[in-house]
């Protein structure tokens, strides 16, 4: 089994994806517009033609997928995305600091990055495209936090 975050957008899922897979060291491996939708589908406006439907961004054995929608088709896509994270694990302190520093830019520190009672370094973000992020550092087994 694998449990994949589907993220949704209003006509910056190409962008974003874009600047995920250069953040992450992924690949999109699929992007379908709205052009490309077979026949009969009811997305006709001009407007949508650039939009995706479908795209899979591949980072290691790990995936995001992701998708265009309009108010009309997914009611509070307009309003901020609330109630789930898109949340990374590294035990690498380094790369968990890049993730945040990259993800951060154009968005929002929810949390600072810094050391918590149950991680080296944690931070908590909504990016530039209104997508929240948590980035955790995995703890070697003999780490402890500095203040107690």
């Amino acid at each position: 089994m694998k449990i994949v975050t589907s993220l949704s957008f209003q006509g910056q899922c190409r962008e974003a994806f874009e600047f995920y897979a250069k953040v992450l060291g992924g690949r999109i491996t699929a992007a379908f517009p709205y052009a490309d939708a077979p026949p009969g589908m009811p997305i006709a406006d001009e407007k949508y033609k650039t939009w995706l439907m479908h795209c899979w961004l591949e980072v290691g054995d790990q995936a995001l997928m992701g998708a265009d929608m309009d108010v009309a088709w997914a009611p509070n896509i307009d309003k901020p995305k609330n109630g789930f994270d898109v949340a990374l694990h590294t035990s690498d302190k380094a790369e968990a600091k890049r993730w945040f520093d990259a993800l951060s830019e154009g968005g929002r520190a929810v949390m600072p990055f810094g050391e918590t009672f149950w991680s080296p370094a944690f931070g908590a973000l909504v990016d530039k495209f209104g997508v929240p992020w948590m980035i955790n550092t995995i703890p070697s087994g003999d780490w402890k936090p500095t203040q107690a």
